[in-house]
């Protein structure tokens, strides 16, 4: 009877720290869960909540590595929410034998069975345990804690740096085509025509990479807002009170995604910290745009009492990251304000910083006591952890930068202005 009980049990633990973990790992560790029943070469969840890193993947890196958003849309659109399909497709740069599922919340998970694997999952099965993990996900991005924004914020500055580079080297490339091409000194004027045409479809699909990359990671500032009133809509639903929304203007400059997440969840803090006041009879939410920034006003007519210390260490961790800046006004007896303004820019890159968006947050704090010269056995002490998971993380951060010894990673983590802070809420930052 104990082992009946254990079967049934097991899984449901190891489901929990599939959710439990990282999210930019999470694929790995869902991977790692499915694989005891229904055995894959490569995994890959697909998801425009995660502005920075829609594509979350785990499997043989020579697939992994090529899929593409383009293909992933593809097969996405090719299955009606809650549908699964099976067959060849074309992912990783090639036709492939794949078996995929959209939930419901409108994430795509797609497995590459092994050649030998002859069976396909449970459709029902597949969808019960995918299911929670894309609420998992869609909870993470909802909360938008200090981790997610800045894995994000990295995630997305390096991918739109690496768009940028491609964009401009090839335009050069196939404009210098285009030119060649079009010469009078060539005398076959069919061939010239049908390279021409083939080199400007080429030139026109990669620079339309920006707009599709602009098109995943970005809200328009009115979407945004939207998507703000119903998620406020069920936290007013049973007070008393009226709510004034100013939209922002229409042609307000669009939201980077991580900013989008995090306006909406401060916002939805502050509105229950002046809900926890004995009286609230109206509050007024206004969003603007000045170009460099979102400005946001939430203010009411209450009784003045909201608690501006625990209000102001709720968020200063969203801020932190997001180099935003608070302002809270309260009179008795007059009411409560409050202002945020979050910058829409990342800040100027630094030399090395990129490599820090290979880092999961623990490896980040384990860099920054490395980069201030502290030894494992000190590391371990502050981190509250064991030196040889100490030596683990160290030797992870060697593999990801690419670097042979402490000295050289440290050398990257100072350049790139990371240090300890010496905090349990805030282990790391950038200066």
């Amino acid at each position: 009877m104990e082992d009946s009980v254990r079967l049934q049990v097991d899984p449901w633990v190891e489901m929990r720290t599939v959710i439990t973990g990282p999210l930019p790992d999470i694929a790995t560790r869902f991977s790692r869960f499915l694989g005891q029943w229904w055995p894959h070469d490569a995994l890959v969840i697909f998801t425009r909540e995660c502005t920075g890193r829609p594509r979350k993947v785990a499997g043989n890196r020579e697939i992994v590595d090529r899929v593409t958003i383009d293909e992933l849309d593809e097969i996405k659109q090719s299955i009606e929410p809650g549908g699964v399909v099976a067959g060849i497709r074309s992912l990783g740069g090639g036709r492939r034998r794949i078996w995929a599922l959209r939930d419901t919340c409108d994430t795509l998970l797609v497995l590459v069975p092994r050649l030998s694997q002859t069976t396909t999952p449970d459709p029902d099965q597949v969808a019960a345990v995918f299911g929670i993990v894309a609420t998992s996900i869609q909870h993470q991005v909802a909360q938008a804690s200090p981790d997610y924004l800045a894995e994000s914020r990295a995630a997305s500055s390096e991918r739109a740096r690496t768009i940028a580079e491609l964009t401009e080297v090839h335009e050069a490339t196939l404009s210098s085509i285009l030119g060649t091409l079009r010469s009078n000194d060539l005398d076959d004027r069919r061939s010239r025509i049908t390279a021409s045409e083939t080199a400007s479809a080429a030139l026109i699909a990669l620079r339309s990479a920006g707009a599709a990359d602009r098109a995943l990671s970005e809200e328009a500032v009115t979407t945004a807002f939207a998507r703000l009133q119903g998620e406020l809509r069920p936290l007013l639903r049973h007070r008393e009170v009226d709510v004034d929304y100013v939209d922002p203007p229409a042609d307000g400059r669009p939201l980077p995604g991580e900013v989008a997440h995090a306006a909406r969840a401060m916002v939805r803090a502050i509105v229950l910290a002046f809900g926890a006041q004995p009286v609230l009879p109206r509050l007024r939410i206004a969003w603007d745009c000045d170009g460099d920034n979102v400005l946001i006003e939430v203010r009411d007519q209450g009784p003045g009492a909201i608690d501006r210390n625990a209000l102001t260490r709720q968020l200063s961790g969203r801020l932190h990251t997001l180099r935003g800046r608070i302002d809270i006004e309260s009179i008795a007896g007059w009411g409560s304000r409050v202002t945020l303004t979050i910058p829409l820019d990342p800040p100027a890159a630094r030399p090395d910083e990129h490599l820090l968006s290979t880092l999961n947050p623990r490896e980040l704090e384990v860099l920054a006591h490395l980069a201030v010269g502290k030894r494992n056995r000190a590391i371990a002490e502050e981190l509250g952890i064991s030196q040889s998971t100490i030596k683990f993380h160290v030797a992870s951060v060697l593999k990801k930068l690419d670097v042979t010894n402490r000295g050289e990673a440290s050398a990257i983590g100072i350049r790139a202005g990371l240090v300890p802070t010496g905090t349990l809420g805030d282990r790391w930052r950038l200066q």
